[in-house]
C-alpha cells in the first residue's frame, strides 16, 4: 500500500525547562519533615559511635572494607554472611512492591534520593534566585549583574552540598572522625578523593541540573510500576467528574446561574506551576508524574480561595474514579490479597533473618575431605583418611579444641599442634581471623571399616564452652 504521508519534526521532544513554583500545605510540609529526617540520617550517622569492646570499631555503621566487615550497631556482617544483604535486598524490593500496591509511586514522590535531593536543590533556587515567576523572567531579560550574581551564589551552594554528599559517604568506610581530619588535611588516601568527587559529582549533575530527566528517561521504576499496581492502587488522581468543564470563576458561575455545566477547576494551572516534573495532572497518570502530591496542596489552596470544597485532586483509585461518573460513593480496600502476600512475605524473609540472627554463633568450622588420594593404606594394614579443617573466629583471640566422634578407636593428629597432657588438641586462632589446619584420621586394621563412616568433627571454645560442628564421612581401604 503506497503512502505517501511523512511525519514531521524531532523523533524526542526537546527539553522545556520546568520552573516548579513553591507551594504549601500538608503534603508539602510531610515532605519536608521526610528530607529532613532522610538528609539527618544520611549526613550524621557516620559520627554515631557504637561500644564494641576493646580492639574493635566504634563506629556505629561501618563498611570495614579492609577487614571485610560490615558494622550496624550491634550486627556484625562477616563475607560469609552475604546471604543477609540478599534478605535486605530481597525485603526492599518486597516493601517498594507493597508501596506501590497500596499508594503507586510513594517511594518516587517521597523517598527517593532523587526526590530528596532535587528538593533541598530547588529550595536554595529559590532561596537565591526567587520563586517561579522571578525565575523565568530573569532567564526572559538576560544575564545582568544582578542575576549572575544569584546564579553564582546558586551554584555555589549546589557545589558545598554535593561536596558535603561526598564526603559523608566515604565517612561510612572508615572512622568518620579521622577520615574527615584526613580529608581535611589533605592526607587522605587518593580513593577516597576519587569517591567524594564522583558522588559529589553525581549530585550536582543530577539533583541540580537533570532534575526530571532522571525520573522521565533514566529510572527505570516508572515503567515497572506499572505492571504492579492495580485499580484499588491509590494514586494522585484528578477528579474529573467534578472538575469538568472547566472553566473561570465568572464563566463557571454565570453558566450555573443559566443551568449550564460547570466543573469546579478555573484552569488557574497552580497544579501545573508546582509539579518538579511539569506534568499537568488533569492529564491523567502519566510516566512523568512522580506521584509527590504537591498538586493537592496547591489545588486545595486555590479551592479555598474560591470557597469550593478541597479534594479537586487527592489521592484516589480507579475504581472511585469510575463509580463517581455514576454517582456511588467512594469505596476503598487497602487490605486485599495482593498487599497480604507482599506484607506476609515481608514477615517471613524478617522472620527468617532475626532467627537467622539470634542462633548465629562467633565461630564456625569447615571440613574439606582430601581428594587425591581419599584415603592412605598403610604398611601394618591401618587406613588414614586426611581433612582439610577450617576453623573460624569472629570474636577476641581464643583457643578451641578439636575432637572427632563416631569412629571408635580412632586416632587424631592435626599438623603443628601438640596434644596437650589431658590429650586435648588445642587450637589457637586469633581475633576477627579463620585459621586452615591439616587434620589426620588413622585407625588400626583390626579396626577398618568396610564401608564408609559418618564422623562428626566438633570446635569448642575453651573459656566459653561454645561449640560448632561439622560432618564428612571416613573412607575404607581397598580391602
Amino acid at each position: 500500500m503506497a503512502d505517501d504521508t511523512f511525519i514531521e519534526g524531532p523523533l524526542y521532544e526537546k527539553r522545556r525547562k520546568v520552573y516548579p513554583q513553591s507551594v504549601h500545605g500538608p503534603i508539602r510540609q510531610i515532605k519536608w519533615a521526610i528530607l529532613c529526617a532522610t538528609l539527618a540520617v544520611f549526613y550524621l550517622l557516620p559520627f554515631v559511635r557504637w561500644d564494641r569492646g576493646a580492639g574493635q570499631p566504634s563506629q556505629a555503621v561501618l563498611a570495614d572494607l579492609p577487614h571485610r566487615r560490615f558494622y550496624f550497631f550491634f550486627i556484625e556482617i562477616w563475607p560469609q554472611e552475604v546471604y543477609y544483604f540478599t534478605g535486605l535486598l530481597i525485603i526492599a524490593a518486597l516493601a517498594l512492591f507493597l508501596m506501590n500496591a497500596v499508594a503507586g509511586r510513594l517511594w518516587c514522590g517521597y523517598l527517593c534520593w532523587q526526590t530528596v535531593w532535587t528538593d533541598m536543590f530547588l529550595a536554595v533556587e529559590r532561596w537565591a534566585e526567587g520563586d517561579r515567576r522571578e525565575r523565568m523572567l530573569a532567564d526572559k531579560h538576560g544575564w545582568t549583574f544582578t542575576r549572575i550574581s544569584h546564579v553564582t551564589l546558586k551554584h555555589v551552594v549546589w557545589f558545598v552540598i554535593a561536596m558535603v554528599t561526598g564526603v559523608a559517604f566515604v565517612l561510612y568506610f572508615d572512622d568518620a572522625p579521622t577520615l574527615l581530619t584526613d580529608l581535611v588535611t589533605f592526607q587522605a588516601p587518593s580513593t577516597a578523593y576519587i569517591w567524594v568527587g564522583i558522588l559529589a559529582a553525581t549530585t550536582y549533575i543530577f539533583a541540580g541540573h537533570a532534575r526530571e530527566q532522571v525520573c522521565i528517561y533514566m529510572c527505570p521504576w516508572p515503567r515497572i510500576q506499572a505492571s504492579l499496581t492495580d485499580e484499588w492502587a491509590l494514586n494522585v488522581t484528578y477528579r474529573r467528574d467534578r472538575g469538568e468543564p472547566r472553566m473561570s470563576v465568572k464563566k463557571a458561575a454565570h453558566a450555573r446561574a443559566v443551568g449550564e455545566p460547570a466543573g469546579d477547576c478555573v484552569d488557574c494551572r497552580r497544579c501545573t506551576f508546582v509539579c518538579p516534573t511539569g506534568v499537568d495532572i488533569r492529564n491523567g497518570i502519566q510516566l512523568a508524574c512522580i506521584q509527590c502530591g504537591l498538586c493537592i496542596d496547591a489545588c486545595n489552596e486555590v479551592m479555598r480561595d474560591i470557597g469550593h470544597p478541597s479534594g479537586l485532586i487527592a489521592y484516589d483509585t480507579d475504581i472511585n474514579i469510575a463509580r463517581h461518573r455514576e454517582g456511588k460513593p467512594s469505596i476503598y480496600r487497602l487490605i486485599r490479597p495482593r498487599t497480604l502476600i507482599y506484607a506476609t512475605a515481608i514477615a517471613i524473609v524478617s522472620g527468617i533473618m532475626l532467627y537467622a540472627l539470634a542462633t548465629r554463633g562467633t565461630m564456625g568450622v569447615n571440613v574439606l575431605h582430601e581428594r587425591n588420594p581419599l584415603f592412605v593404606q598403610l604398611a601394618d594394614g591401618g587406613i588414614r583418611n586426611d581433612y582439610t579443617v577450617r576453623l573460624l573466629n569472629k570474636g577476641a583471640e581464643r583457643s578451641f579444641t578439636l575432637d572427632v566422634s563416631g569412629l571408635p578407636g580412632a586416632t587424631v593428629r592435626v599438623a603443628g599442634v601438640e596434644r596437650q597432657p589431658d590429650g586435648r588438641l588445642v587450637i589457637d586462632v586469633g581475633p576477627d581471623q579463620t585459621r586452615e589446619v591439616r587434620m589426620s584420621v588413622q585407625i588400626e586394621p583390626a579396626q577398618a571399616p568396610a564401608k564408609a563412616i559418618p564422623i562428626k568433627i566438633e570446635l569448642k571454645d575453651v573459656a566459653a564452652g561454645e561449640t560448632a560442628t561439622a560432618r564428612d564421612n571416613f573412607l575404607p581401604g581397598d580391602s
